[in-house]
């Protein structure tokens, strides 16, 4: 079966960017992943439209990618932060991958404005792409895709 006969929103590609696709809810799991876990922080820091944190929080929350935790201050209404669950601490790596893509191509004269590093060598984390045994995929090297048993044909 050729590529171009499968349903391109049966793809586990457009089912992702079906959830994560726009900016903001990319610029928001970047803050969870960075330890930002409190609504007034991520709308501070990102500048963001209440709504609009509200809705991309709740569809993530929807996805299974955040958990909504309760929290109180002594004196103060109950409130929630927000923290990724095991499915949304897995979008580490496309997250790593657009900052290594945004530094190669986006950063400027004055170089990258972060550095990814592994707290028990200190050396800088990027994104390798690898097969299943392992082999690293070189940048330019052929792949192949294949139907997988969840492939749909595209409707004629």
């Amino acid at each position: 079966m050729d590529w171009t006969e499968l349903d391109s929103r049966s793809c586990s590609v457009a089912r992702t960017a079906a959830i994560i696709g726009d900016a903001w809810t990319v610029l928001v799991l970047r803050d969870l992943l960075n330890g930002v876990r409190r609504f007034d922080d991520i709308a501070g820091h990102l500048g963001i439209a209440r709504n609009v944190l509200t809705r991309r929080l709740a569809t993530l929350v929807e996805a299974g990618l955040v958990d909504r935790v309760p929290y109180r201050e002594p004196g103060r209404r109950e409130r929630h932060e927000y923290h990724l669950t095991p499915a949304g601490s897995e979008l580490r790596a496309v997250v790593i991958a657009m900052l290594d893509w945004g530094d190669r191509h986006l950063a400027g004269e004055a170089g990258p404005p972060m550095r990814i590093e592994h707290p028990g060598c200190g050396a800088a984390v990027h994104a390798e792409l690898r097969c299943e045994e392992g082999h690293v995929i070189a940048e330019h090297g052929r792949l192949r895709a294949l139907p997988g048993p969840g492939a749909v044909a595209r409707a004629s």
